[in-house]
């Protein structure tokens, strides 16, 4: 499963709705798969959230160094094709680091991301967790 920034600050966020059932996806053991986009978004929408910094960036170091999940570093190639990607979906929202995961799923043959995000669905995957909130409205729309 890919690990997205929606998700994982759905994990890293205890007062979060989905916290648990994010830490529980995790803890299944599944083959974990993230890069190094989603951490640097992570850190930025942590400091957002108003999470303490420090607690964003040791989680986020923790990631790197966790065996469990595979971090890719994106490279030039990556790179470019998520924007390729993007400039195929121009009627589409998603973002740069979206689209890197598309394409690093596509490749590694990944169904499923541990995230909120419904750009995941539009573009043929599973979303593990809702976008929507308990009382209705909609969580996070990144």
């Amino acid at each position: 499963m890919l690990l997205d920034t929606s998700g994982l600050i759905s994990y890293l966020d205890a007062a979060d709705h989905r916290h648990e059932e994010a830490v529980a996806l995790v803890a299944e053991g599944r083959a974990n798969v993230t890069h190094n986009y989603v951490l640097a978004e992570l850190v930025a929408v942590a400091q957002s959230r108003r999470l303490p910094r420090l607690t964003a960036l040791e989680f986020a170091q923790g990631i790197v160094e966790n065996p469990a999940i595979k971090t890719v570093w994106v490279d030039e190639r990556l790179h470019r094709a998520g924007l390729v990607l993007l400039r195929r979906q121009l009627d589409k929202t998603y973002s740069l680091c979206d689209a890197v995961s598309f394409v690093l799923m596509k490749e590694r043959g990944v169904s499923e991301a541990l995230t909120t995000d419904r750009h995941f669905e539009q573009a043929g995957f599973k979303r593990l967790l809702s976008a929507v909130s308990p009382g209705g409205s909609h969580a996070q729309r990144r």
